[in-house]
């Protein structure tokens, strides 16, 4: 689907977050720039999360409290080469079922994601915006846009 505004693509990570039920990981792949942390905001949003949402490239992570008892926990590995002690704290966070992870910049810990994973995929497009590419297995059907 092409998204021609950063509104747009909020406006897709509502929808989303509205949708979301805990226990999801989200992989988001992009350059910088590409709209990763907009949609989390928009994800955000989706989950009653009214926090200003950051890319935690500085921190690696960020976590916040949402509707129903469910955590959003944002990581960003771009400044990571290697996971190291991430690891085992992103094995924890991706097994529980309460939490909802994203991830952007999962290069250095794709062997730890979970098999079933959501991935997202964001390219400039130009003169016509984002081209964004959702790939879920068929348990999350759930989180697909209504054509």
């Amino acid at each position: 689907m092409i998204i021609r505004t950063a509104e747009e693509m909020e406006q897709l990570g509502t929808q989303m977050g509205q949708r979301l039920r805990g226990g999801e990981t989200i992989e988001l792949l992009g350059d910088i720039g590409a709209g990763k942390t907009t949609l989390t905001r928009g994800i955000a949003r989706g989950l009653d999360i009214t926090d200003p949402i950051t890319s935690p490239s500085f921190t690696i992570s960020c976590n916040y409290n949402a509707r129903d008892d469910l955590q959003l926990c944002h990581y960003d590995f771009y400044r990571l080469d290697d996971a190291g002690i991430m690891t085992m704290e992103l094995s924890e966070t991706t097994a529980d079922p309460h939490n909802i992870v994203i991830i952007e910049w999962a290069d250095s810990v794709r062997d730890v994601l979970p098999t079933e994973h959501i991935t997202i995929q964001i390219n400039y497009q130009p003169n016509s915006g984002r081209e964004v590419e959702i790939i879920a297995p068929s348990r999350y059907a759930y989180l697909l846009p209504e054509h």
